[in-house]
């Protein structure tokens, strides 16, 4: 556990527990004073890691927004936001997505081997590319992460990437956020899927912090031994 970073995951979801709609338009399950708490979370972190899904769909920048934030992580020798890294099972990301705009983040992408070469001929020099069995397990994710010098992991989604977290027992903190509206479509994505987590009725998740932040509420658990250690 100690080879791979402190990981965080964070979440918005409806009362139903949607992460989106089934609709092309985004989903805004937060507010601006939580919008700014992320963004706090975002300029702790050494990477953000997203699902290819995610970039495809939603189109995040996935950066510090604050300028004052940016600046004293510049202080500190860091660039101005995190790492950004994705993990797909195929090589169809387009480098004209935002996450892949000349922004001053390192990006990084983590694909099975057979894809790499089309993914570096596509991706040119804005990403680092690298091969990884396949499928491309988040444990190996995590632990190259870790090797290569990432300490703090901050997790965005979607849902597949957080229920690979979970069910392989990756994550050492959930901040899950609830929005004050139901979906009610089978067809959104949930926040997470079917699967075996170390959490059930036999072994609860300890809950460390409940926090209304305007009309949402911002649920905080504990899921590993390191919580208290987190940097």
């Amino acid at each position: 556990m100690a080879d791979r970073p402190y990981t965080l995951l964070s979440c918005g979801m409806s009362i139903d527990g949607y992460l989106s709609a089934a609709t092309p338009t985004r989903l805004l399950l937060s507010n601006d004073a939580d919008f700014d708490r992320v963004d706090e979370e975002r300029a702790a972190s050494d990477a953000i890691l997203v699902g290819a899904t995610t970039i495809r769909r939603d189109d995040p920048r996935l950066l510090v927004r604050s300028a004052e934030r940016r600046a004293a992580r510049v202080a500190r020798g860091l660039a101005p936001s995190p790492l950004k890294v994705t993990v797909t099972r195929e090589a169809g990301l387009d480098c004209g997505a935002a996450f892949f705009a000349p922004d001053g983040a390192d990006k990084m992408v983590y694909a099975p081997s057979s894809a790499v070469p089309t993914l570096r001929a596509r991706l040119g020099a804005v990403a680092t590319v690298v091969g990884v069995e396949h499928p491309a397990t988040m444990r190996r994710v995590c632990e190259d992460l870790g090797e290569r010098g990432v300490g703090r992991l901050m997790v965005e989604g979607g849902g597949s990437v957080h229920t690979q977290m979970l069910t392989d027992d990756l994550a050492d903190e959930l901040q899950l956020v609830v929005a004050p509206f139901f979906v009610g479509d089978s067809a959104a994505c949930r926040f997470v899927g079917d699967g075996r987590y170390p959490w059930h009725p036999g072994r609860r998740a300890t809950l460390a912090e409940v926090r209304q932040i305007g009309d949402v509420v911002l649920l905080r658990y504990a899921l590993s031994p390191r919580f208290r250690e987190a940097p």
